[in-house]
């Protein structure tokens, strides 16, 4: 086998002629002189259809591929310019990388699987470029791979949450599909208008093919959801509704702690008071032996304060039958809501007037059992990029990497199949 057949079966380019291998001693760098095979030349490089030959564009270019060792290596080749008949005069196409590209295919293959996994500063400190570099790769790759891609095609069950990125009240809007768990769409912003974007890209006939919205309580949420997907069933999360009964119990507790500390003789009253707030948040199944004695503690010391934990408790065994018997979650639900407007414990008295706001979607969620799980999954490994990459200056750099792991199957190294489960 020859050198140059050698270094062709190194480079992995397919439809590539080596024609020389060279050493740059002013760059110290490898350089591969290569031209794309017949079949591939005179080609566009936007569209790839065969074109007219127009003139020798700027001569010889390079092109940066994986390092050999400890040298940087160059692809390098003529780059005329053709005249397409739909793009006009533009550069020939190259098998190796893409249309505009200073990188091959396999070096920008493995520049996103290192982005994927580490932060920008270790891949670029790696592959030796700036971690500037490493965000455009990351941007091109995730427009090459959905550019025959409709992301937004099919979708039936969504899950539409927002999340902080940034100090400052900084937040991105994030959507996803409950049928394929991937990210369909991201956008920096929250708020009535960057949701209404995500509708005007879905468009009317799409949209009326949504059939379960989950969302949390925020009413800007509710009002799109009312105006631009009337047909769509709003799930309200579970999560968010004890959310906000624990919200609800602890106004309550601090109230208790400030009545002991006021009226009490014992100061050792309001402090067990005050320490008993991990106690009253804690799943009854959950509880130590040590908080099971304080509720009872409670109990006969402050039956107000327990009566906010018993309904607390109450309204999360009503989501715990929707698992095995909705209809009979439906009903506790009404009960709840009776027993609440009836305490005479003014955060539960509103909390019941909440639910009773978001009354279809809190049944639609005991009956379908669907919940923004999934999206805050999402939302926790996006916090993980963010973390790992020590914070991004902007949210488009945050959505083009959470696009190229959490919207698609990940990147793989070059030369290697996907890994299987």
């Amino acid at each position: 086998m020859s050198v140059f057949s050698i270094w062709k079966r190194t480079l992995t380019a397919e439809n590539t002629v080596v024609e020389g291998v060279r050493i740059d001693e002013n760059e110290q760098c490898v350089v591969v002189s290569v031209r794309p095979d017949a079949r591939r030349r005179q080609r566009c490089g936007r569209c790839g259809r065969p074109a007219p030959w127009f003139d020798a564009g700027r001569g010889r270019r390079r092109w940066r591929d994986l390092d050999h060792g400890v040298m940087r290596v160059f692809l390098e080749a003529d780059a005329p310019r053709v005249d397409c008949r739909r793009h006009g005069v533009t550069v020939t196409a190259v098998p190796w990388a893409r249309h505009g590209a200073g990188h091959t295919y396999a070096f920008d293959q493995q520049a996103a699987w290192m982005a994927s996994e580490c932060s920008k500063s270790a891949t670029a400190q790696l592959m030796r470029t700036s971690w500037r570099t490493v965000g455009a790769i990351v941007e091109r790759v995730v427009a090459d791979r959905d550019r025959a891609v409709d992301r937004l095609a099919g979708l039936t069950r969504i899950g539409i949450d927002e999340i902080s990125h940034r100090k400052g009240q900084k937040y991105m809007t994030v959507v996803v599909d409950h049928e394929t768990a991937k990210v369909v769409w991201m956008a920096d912003g929250h708020g009535k208008d960057v949701l209404d974007r995500f509708f005007d890209d879905l468009g009317k006939q799409r949209t009326a093919r949504l059939t379960h919205i989950s969302a949390d309580g925020a009413a800007w949420i509710a009002q799109v959801l009312a105006e631009r997907a009337a047909g769509a069933v709003r799930v309200m999360d579970p999560f968010h509704v004890i959310a906000w009964a624990t919200d609800a119990l602890d106004v309550e507790r601090r109230a208790s702690w400030n009545r002991a500390r006021r009226q009490a003789a014992d100061p050792d009253t309001a402090r067990a008071l005050k320490d008993s707030r991990f106690a009253l948040w804690k799943n009854e199944a959950d509880l130590t032996d040590r908080q099971a004695a304080k509720l009872t503690w409670i109990a006969a010391t402050d039956p107000r304060l327990h009566r906010a934990w018993r309904l607390k408790e109450a309204l999360r065994a009503v989501f715990t039958l929707a698992k095995t018997r909705p209809t009979a979650a439906l009903s506790a639900l009404d009960r709840w809501i009776g027993w609440a407007r009836r305490c005479r414990i003014d955060g539960f008295v509103d909390l019941q007037r909440r639910i009773r706001r978001h009354h279809q979607a809190i049944r639609a969620a005991l009956t379908t059992g669907m919940s923004n799980g999934l999206i805050e999954s999402t939302n926790t490994k996006t916090r993980l990029i963010i973390r790992r990459g020590f914070g991004f200056h902007t949210a488009d750099a945050i959505i083009a990497l959470v696009m190229l792991t959490l919207a698609s199957d990940r990147p793989t190294l070059p030369g290697r199949q996907p890994a299987t489960e």
